[in-house]
């Protein structure tokens, strides 16, 4: 059994407030797109977890939690061997480990034949992470929470997008790192995302000019070089580049085809990591 585990970028990301639990409380827009990392399940007589990419480790990756907690869950002491594929780079902000873990709970679901009911798997996604749930489902979604709550809206047209890969060091525990450096003044009301809603349920597509990402207002100075990266991209494109998440990938939205292979040749002519995808009107899993 194969399962693709597509990256998502923020339409929309607010923080407006710190919660008593010490998250935040956040209002989003997320899309998923077609970059994707495949993970392939064969029965095994224990559970193991292969993958090429060097930088890749078992140990911090969500894949193996959501593995032991759906055993928990299930009280199914079955085996699996799950090889994953990367595509989708590590601590990018697009998602990738989060997708992973929402592959590898479909996938073992399915493999044991245990049937766990979507709202449980659900549940056991938001205990892995805010992202994991989204990915369980749906293209397009409205999260709030800390981010776990996740409402499916109707998918976009689909859009071409340009991601790129700033060679950039990235901090420890960097989306903690990000979170540590929003402050109150940083706070906005839901507003940005309510307004991306709406258009969404009108059946808009919509204008590039109402995303929005507050990690933008605090990653620059997390990532030392990369105002730099966002620059040179800018320069390359037409619409607002945009922060993946919690970055430190970037990206921005091309009219068609056409444009993004002129824009993505212009800037890997200058060294960088650019590529192409497209966004998802259905889920992959």
């Amino acid at each position: 059994m194969i399962l693709t585990a597509p990256a998502k970028i923020n339409l929309v990301l607010e923080v407006l407030s710190k919660r008593p639990d010490g998250y935040h409380e956040v209002r989003g827009v997320l899309q998923a797109i077609n970059l994707c990392d495949t993970l392939s399940f064969e029965p095994a007589a224990e559970l193991h977890f292969l993958c090429e990419d060097p930088a890749w480790d078992a140990g911090k990756s969500l894949v193996v939690r959501a593995a032991e907690k759906l055993r928990e869950k299930t009280g199914v002491a079955l085996g699996a061997a799950v090889h994953i594929v990367k595509d989708i780079p590590l601590s990018s902000g697009l998602g990738g480990d989060s997708s992973d873990a929402a592959a590898v709970l479909t996938g073992l679901d399915r493999l044991w034949k245990t049937g766990v009911p979507r709202d449980e798997l659900s549940s056991i996604a938001a205990e892995l992470g805010s992202d994991v749930p989204f990915f369980l489902g749906g293209s397009t979604a409205l999260a709030s929470g800390r981010g776990e709550v996740v409402s499916p809206l109707p998918g976009l047209p689909p859009a071409w997008v340009i991601v790129l890969m700033p060679k950039v060091e990235i901090p420890k525990s960097k989306t903690a790192d990000l979170y540590s450096r929003i402050k109150p003044a940083h706070f906005t009301d839901g507003s940005a995302a309510e307004k991306m809603v709406a258009g969404i349920k009108r059946g808009k597509t919509f204008d590039p000019s109402s995303l929005y990402n507050v990690f933008e207002k605090v990653a620059y100075e997390a990532f030392p070089g990369l105002k730099k990266y966002r620059d040179d991209f800018q320069e390359a494109v037409e619409s607002p580049v945009h922060l993946a998440g919690a970055g430190p990938s970037l990206f921005a939205f091309v009219h068609d085809w056409e444009e993004s292979v002129r824009v993505v040749s212009s800037m890997r002519e200058k060294g960088l990591e650019a590529l192409v995808s497209r966004t998802l009107n259905s889920s992959l899993l």
